[in-house]
Formats: structure tokens, C-alpha cells, sequence
């Protein structure tokens, strides 16, 4: 049960963004879990069915950007994503999305071609003396719509004559006066350690690939892989690997392809959420001198739903938690089902998350998209485990409030 159920179930549509527009206020305090952050993962397959039917309007926003990420692309002209925090990472998944929907269309899609999606965080993008160029096009990712860095950038995007976009929750947003095609996601995330927040741009770049693509998507499909980390035995799973993670010093977080974008996810929503230091390392570059750095109060959690150059990336996995049983550091696993039997449960004595396939959703898709809920419900049980809300992300203590204040 959320906290709200008493008010919403969570098929129910969330609120949408004040109007006028004004930026969220710290989520009302509760006394005790289930926390607003329980609420938004549950609301998430809902969520995804409302946003992905109403995004396949072919005349809709999101035909518009896949539109202009097509024309952009044919001329070879950059394409960058940007955002900041959450929202970065939503940037970097959407990168990822949109590549693999543009190598269906028969446009440029591999690293290094002119016209492919580039991801930039938004700070050094509004340091650049002229964003993208003559023919550019920008993606912001901003869920609010008011994070400074990411307008910031969009605004040197304006000045530098680019075609600006904006995946937001909604067009009456200071980053939506700034861009010329909106795509908003209409439902606001009710918690600070945001959930929603990640996953509604994702979401929105999945619509955008479909109608780049030219392939129908399912939203039923999409509804049931978010749901699956919701089922029994998917929780229970997350909550023991909640429970072997709980009182480590630290938490290293491990993914390769389009697992790393969530890796970096899980490591913020870690940090925030549960007050627990954590750094993300990619695959191979964890063996290449951190390992001296990690030892039995060091949590490990690799994520391992990639499909592409699966045997590779599978034995590379495999070694780097032989290593880490060596070590004696408690690691665990969120693991698309295809690698299970690849990965033997003695490798991962914190337990194992897995997610079912998806094999009616594009491959990078259903990768993000599977471990969406696994890394956040684990995030949620890890707070609880910790004895910590996770909704004001701190900032309830005055300490970490002037902080957020010293900063700016």
C-alpha cells in the first residue's frame, strides 16, 4: 500500500505541474514506509501506458523530435542530449534509445558518425562558447523544466541558432520557453528522490524511437516489464539484496553498454535515497587499479541486462566477480534472465534480481526499461533497511538544507 492509497490507486494519472508553473515543494514528511518513493515506483506501469499511448500521435510532439532528429542526422549535423543529475542520466539512456532506433531507420548510428546523439552534461554544455553549431539540433532532459545548468545550456543552444527540444513534465516550464518543440510527460513526480523522474523521459525517448524506427510499440508490453519488478518474487529478491548491501561502508556499482547509464542511476539514487556513499565503475574499468581500492565493507551491485556482444560482456562479468569473491566484497546482481544461468549464484553471494525478457520491445529498451524498477525498488529497501526517508533527499536536515543553499 502507497501512502496516498487511501486518495489514488496507482493506476490513477499523477498531478500534473503547477499552473502557473512553480517548482516542487519537499514532499510532505511521512512517519514511516511505505514513502512517497513507494508510491511513484508503483505508479510507474501505469504511468507508461498513459504517456507511450498518448506519445504515438503521429502528428504529436513526439513525431515532431523524431522528425527533426531525422533531418538533423541526414545533414550530418550534431545531435546532443543533455541534462543534470537524474535527468543526466535520463540523457544519456535516451542517447542510447535513439541510436538503436536510428540504426532501424537507416541513419547513422555508431559512435564517431557525424548526425548521431551524443550525450553532454548540461554544466559543461553551457560552457561551451557555441553549443552544437549552425544545423544542430539540442535535447534537454529536465523534469521539472527548471534545473538551472540544463537552461543554462539551452539557452547557449538558442544563441548558438540551434533547434532546441525539451523532454519535461510540462510545456509551461522555463526550460519549455526555451525550446522549440516540447515533448512533455504531463505527470510530476511526488517524491525528491525521483523515480518518475528517470523514467518518464525514458519513456518519452522510447515513443520518440518508435515513430524514428517506423516500428509499432507496444504499451501493454512495456506496462508488464515494469510490473514484473513489482511481482512477489521479484520483491523479495530486492529485498534481500537490500538487506546483504544494508550496513556496507560503501557501494560500487557496475554496468557495461546500455546497463551504464542505470548503473550511474542506481549510484544517485543510492547516495540520495539511502545515505550510502557509492561510485559507479564501468565494466572492464573496475580490474584496472580500483579493485586495490575495494574490500569485505565494500557492497558490489552489477547490472547485466545488455543482450549485444552478450557471450563478451557475460565473461568479462563473470571474471570481475571472481575477482570480487577473492576480495570477500558482498556483490549482488540485476540480470536480464538471458544471463542467469551465466552467472552462478555463488558469484553473487548478495543475491540476485532478475528481469524476465522482453522480446517484443527493442533490445536497448527493454535493457533500461527492465532495470528501471529493480534499481529503484532496491534503492527504497535499502532506505528502509537503513532506517531513512527517502523523499526529502536530506534535505529535511538543516545541515544538508544550508548546503543546498551554500551551493546555490
Amino acid at each position: 500500500m502507497s501512502p496516498d492509497s487511501g486518495r489514488r490507486s496507482p493506476s490513477d494519472p499523477l498531478p500534473d505541474a503547477p499552473d502557473p508553473w512553480a517548482g516542487s515543494e519537499m514532499p510532505a514528511r511521512l512517519d514511516g514506509p511505505p514513502w512517497h518513493m513507494t508510491a511513484m515506483i508503483e505508479a510507474e506501469p501505469g504511468l507508461a501506458l498513459r504517456l507511450l499511448t498518448r506519445l504515438a500521435d503521429p502528428d504529436g510532439p513526439a513525431a515532431r523530435l523524431a522528425a527533426a532528429i531525422r533531418a538533423t542526422s541526414q545533414r550530418g549535423r550534431p545531435i546532443l542530449v543533455t541534462g543534470c543529475g537524474t535527468s543526466e542520466h535520463g540523457a544519456q539512456a535516451t542517447v542510447e534509445v535513439l541510436r538503436e532506433a536510428m540504426r532501424g531507420a537507416g541513419l547513422p548510428w555508431r559512435l564517431g558518425e557525424g548526425g548521431v546523439p551524443t550525450a553532454v552534461q548540461a554544466f559543461e554544455a553551457s560552457l561551451e562558447d557555441e553549443l552544437g553549431g549552425e544545423g544542430a539540433l539540442v535535447i534537454g532532459v529536465s523534469h521539472e523544466g527548471g534545473t538551472w545548468a540544463t537552461n543554462r545550456a539551452l539557452e547557449r543552444a538558442r544563441a548558438s541558432g540551434v533547434t532546441v527540444a525539451l523532454l519535461t513534465v510540462s510545456g509551461r516550464s522555463p526550460g519549455a520557453a526555451l525550446a522549440d518543440i516540447v515533448v512533455p510527460t504531463l505527470e510530476l513526480d511526488q517524491s525528491w528522490c525521483h523515480t518518475i523522474g528517470y523514467l518518464a523521459p525514458l519513456l518519452a525517448a522510447t515513443a520518440v524511437g518508435a515513430h524514428l524506427s517506423g516500428q509499432a510499440l507496444d504499451p501493454e508490453a512495456v506496462a508488464r516489464l515494469l510490473s514484473s519488478g513489482l511481482q512477489p518474487t521479484a520483491v523479495d529478491a530486492t529485498e534481500g539484496l537490500a538487506a546483504s548491501l544494508a550496513d556496507v561502508e560503501r557501494l560500487i556499482v557496475v554496468g557495461s553498454g546500455a546497463d551504464r547509464p542505470a548503473a550511474r542511476e542506481l549510484v544517485l539514487k543510492v547516495e540520495e535515497g539511502a545515505h550510502l556513499p557509492a561510485a559507479m565503475r564501468d565494466l572492464e574499468t573496475l580490474l584496472h587499479g580500483h579493485l586495490a581500492g575495494l574490500d569485505d565493507r565494500t557492497g558490489v551491485v552489477l547490472f547485466l541486462t545488455e543482450t549485444a556482444a552478450r557471450e563478451e560482456r557475460a565473461a568479462r562479468a563473470a571474471g570481475v566477480l571472481r575477482a570480487l569473491v577473492e576480495i570477500g566484497c558482498r556483490s549482488g546482481a540485476i540480470l536480464g534472465q538471458v544471463h542467469a544461468q551465466g552467472i552462478p549464484e555463488a558469484l553473487t553471494p548478495a543475491g540476485q534480481v532478475l528481469v524476465p525478457e522482453a522480446s517484443g520491445l527493442p533490445r536497448v529498451v527493454a535493457s533500461l526499461l527492465g532495470s528501471a524498477v529493480p534499481l529503484q525498488l532496491l534503492t527504497e529497501r535499502l532506505a528502509r533497511a537503513r532506517g531513512v526517508n527517502p523523499d526529502p533527499i536530506r534535505r529535511d536536515d538543516p545541515a544538508y538544507l544550508r548546503a543546498a543553499e551554500a551551493a546555490g
